[in-house]
């Protein structure tokens, strides 16, 4: 048995020098925005932020979306996504609380707090046969927003710091990035999210390497939670009618964008926070298990490989450490203890990021189980038919949705046939409801799907 362990934790240990030296250098945090500079003429950008159920985080990041400093052109667009708890309720009185502060302002004479962002809400229709939620959510937004060069996607929890949007723009227009992208630093404030929350920026950096996901020409590609996609590239690649029933939307469009030429950048976020709270494991559990098998391209091959993978990588270490300190085995205790102190070296610039005391690292193992655990729920949740759900929908297989969606679909209702735009004929106010208006604008201005 000995021998046996011994074997398996030189493996493991040989394993994670592969993967320090050999895998994109994956566990890095340096991928940062890159060096730019103020374009000389500052292009127009719309910002779009799909939100359902949204109510008790708006507070917290919308007016950091009305507050840029942008010195361009820029429309700021949040679809209403059938929300109901006051989605668009909410976000109508914090643009309106916005403008009296600026016309308060005006009034005091102070000059440098006038500036800022307008808001028009939007209430979208559901989504049609083949679409998610959410990305039928940015289609309506994206539709609306008219010609603006450069498209933000951003998630409703995200909360933007100053200056968050004229640096992703200096970054894509220095660079000619058609999407610069950036995985937001999520909250931390339980006991559980200390533990769980760094591992998720972790385990997707070593599913998408960044430096691999920035090369031109490599086949990775992958985006976070806030996009800033160039509209014409999106377009020419087919839009997002293109990914419309994608599980994993930001993923998605980042291959959509990069298998069209265009050239993509994903880094860590320093100006973007999520607030949204998962202060239970409950939470946490739910929110990785209910696109964990997706990713795995809901494969039971690929899930029995990563299940091996993870146990061989994380848990043999601290059992060979273990059991080798136990019995008097000395090398299988120095193997052990070497791959727990390599994979915790790696974990240890994530847990910097996220302002965590550096011992946490060791604990890597025990939250490695927790995500394994939650994929194989999300594999159970798939296999019974339940699927990826979020508030309140349900997402099962792509290709059994479309074969339902195919039976049941309504007359007149197609699953690629983009619905009449949003463009209005004239620009919209500052504070707007314009849900009830929706004026037609020609079908594929996204172009039809591949």
């Amino acid at each position: 048995m000995v021998l046996v362990l011994t074997a398996a934790a030189a493996v493991a240990l040989g394993a994670w020098v592969w993967l320090v030296v050999c895998w994109g250098g994956y566990w890095r945090t340096g991928q940062r925005l890159p060096a730019r500079r103020a374009p000389a003429k500052w292009p127009p950008v719309a910002i779009v932020v799909p939100a359902r159920d949204e109510a008790l985080v708006l507070p917290m990041t919308l007016p950091s979306l009305l507050g840029q400093d942008y010195p361009g052109p820029v429309t700021l667009v949040l679809v209403d996504d059938a929300s109901t708890d006051g989605t668009a309720e909410v976000a109508r009185d914090l643009a309106a609380q916005e403008l009296a502060r600026r016309a308060a302002a005006r009034d005091a004479g102070d000059a440098a707090a006038l500036g800022g962002v307008g808001l028009t809400v939007l209430s979208c229709t559901p989504p049609p046969a083949g679409w998610t939620g959410k990305l039928w959510a940015l289609q309506y937004g994206v539709e609306f927003a008219g010609e603006a060069e450069f498209v933000l996607l951003t998630d409703a929890d995200l909360a933007h710091r100053p200056g968050s949007l004229r640096a992703l723009v200096e970054a894509a227009t220095t660079h000619r990035l058609d999407l610069v992208s950036q995985l937001a630093r999520l909250a931390i404030t339980s006991r559980w999210e200390r533990l769980v929350v760094p591992a998720f920026g972790y385990f997707f950096a070593m599913l998408y390497p960044f430096r691999w996901s920035n090369r031109p020409r490599s086949a990775v590609a992958a985006a976070g939670g806030c996009s800033l996609v160039r509209r014409e590239v999106l377009r020419d690649a087919g839009g997002l009618a293109a990914v419309r029933g994608a599980g994993i939307d930001d993923v998605a469009i980042a291959r959509l964008v990069k298998n069209a030429g265009g050239r993509t950048w994903l880094g860590l976020a320093d100006r973007a926070d999520s607030v949204r709270p998962h202060p239970s494991l409950a939470d946490l559990w739910n929110r990785v298990a209910r696109g964990a098998f997706t990713r795995l391209r809901h494969s039971a091959a690929l899930l029995a490989g990563t299940a091996v993978g993870m146990l061989l990588l994380f848990v043999v270490p601290v059992v060979a450490t273990v059991a080798g300190l136990a019995v008097g085995a000395w090398p299988l205790a120095a193997l052990g203890g070497a791959g727990w102190l390599l994979l915790a070296g790696t974990y240890l610039p994530m847990i910097r990021y996220y302002r965590q005391p550096p011992p946490a690292a060791l604990l890597l193992p025990v939250t490695a189980m927790l995500y394994l655990g939650m994929t194989l729920d999300s594999a159970r949740r798939h296999r019974a038919g339940h699927g990826a759900s979020w508030k309140g929908r349900t997402y099962g297989d792509p290709a059994a949705r479309h074969q339902r969606a195919a039976k049941r679909r309504e007359p007149g209702v197609d699953a690629g046939q983009l619905v009449p735009g949003l463009v209005p004929d004239q620009a919209p106010a500052p504070v707007a409801d314009a849900g009830a208006a929706r004026p037609a604008i020609p079908d594929g201005i996204f172009g039809e799907p591949r």
